[in-house]
């Protein structure tokens, strides 16, 4: 079996694994990454997108030891330090209802903002085409990713300090 040595969420996992063995199930099934759940298993859905090198891919697609050397960002990982713009977003435009679709849109809603960080409400439907949601009409998944792409531009504000 083929040894691969990958970062994921920012730690360094070195396992045996079959020549076969999907992404996302290594990440779910062998580190416990629970978060990206498998929905179709054929790249249809894109419930299982995670960053791969910064970039986003269906985990369903990419085979485990492809990910040898590269860097895997999750869901988890995105949050690690308190919830990021996008997932606050998320949840205060109501961009989830049953949220299965939810860490698919917003990791390809990531990549969507780095290349383009001021995108129109049709460029986001454009940049998420690949991701189904079967509980919404996608409006406030695009509010959503329009609301965080504002407050991803904002300059942190930081606390004024009493004299």
């Amino acid at each position: 079996m083929p040894r691969i040595r990958v970062e994921v969420d920012g730690a360094t996992y070195e396992d045996d694994v079959e020549p076969r063995l999907l992404l996302v199930h290594y990440l779910r099934e062998r580190l416990g990454k629970v978060g990206t759940p498998v929905g179709c298993d054929t790249t249809n859905c894109g419930a299982c997108t995670v960053l791969l090198d910064g970039l986003s891919v269906k985990s369903c697609s990419v085979l485990a030891v492809q990910a040898d050397g590269r860097d895997v960002t999750t869901i988890e990982g995105l949050g690690a330090g308190g919830p990021h713009p996008l997932q606050r977003a998320f949840h205060e435009e109501h961009g989830l209802q049953c949220g299965y679709c939810t860490p698919g849109m917003i990791m390809a809603a990531l990549d969507l903002l780095r290349e383009n960080p001021d995108p129109s409400d049709d460029e986001i439907r454009e940049g998420l085409e690949g991701n189904l949601c079967r509980c919404t009409g996608y409006q406030n998944i695009v509010r959503s990713v329009r609301r965080a792409a504002g407050d991803m531009r904002r300059p942190v504000q930081e606390p004024e300090v009493a004299s």
